[in-house]
């Protein structure tokens, strides 16, 4: 699986993702730094890209319909969330495997002490 971190998120995930064997690309080091959420979201589409970001907004299934994507996975660690505590949060999504293999067409909230997956 191939993920697209966005640069709401601690760059500290990618290499965690790389250690679990996945393929991890954060968007600041990327052409895409800035962009705005519609751009991040046809580029994750078009490139079969799992979207992994801490942006709420990529929760609405209005916008962006799940079925569409190859997975996106919202970080939700609460607002005031510490780099430590949204990594902590992301290392307890890593050990759910079975979940993150059954990413495409879905969505994930990660929050402490649940992942909740939407189909779309």
């Amino acid at each position: 699986m191939k993920f697209f971190i966005d640069e709401d998120l601690p760059r500290s995930l990618a290499p965690l993702l790389i250690k679990a064997g996945y393929h991890a690309t954060d968007i600041r080091d990327t052409t895409m730094r800035g962009a705005k959420d519609w751009q991040i979201a046809a580029h994750a589409r078009n490139e079969s890209l799992c979207l992994l970001t801490g942006d709420y907004d990529f929760a609405d299934i209005r916008n962006y319909p799940p079925g569409e994507f190859s997975g996106i996975v919202v970080i939700n660690a609460g607002k005031d969330a510490t780099v430590q505590q949204i990594t902590t949060l992301f290392q307890e999504f890593l050990e759910h495997a079975s979940v993150i293999s059954d990413l495409a067409g879905k969505l994930a909230i990660v929050e402490p002490g649940r992942i909740r997956v939407r189909k779309g």
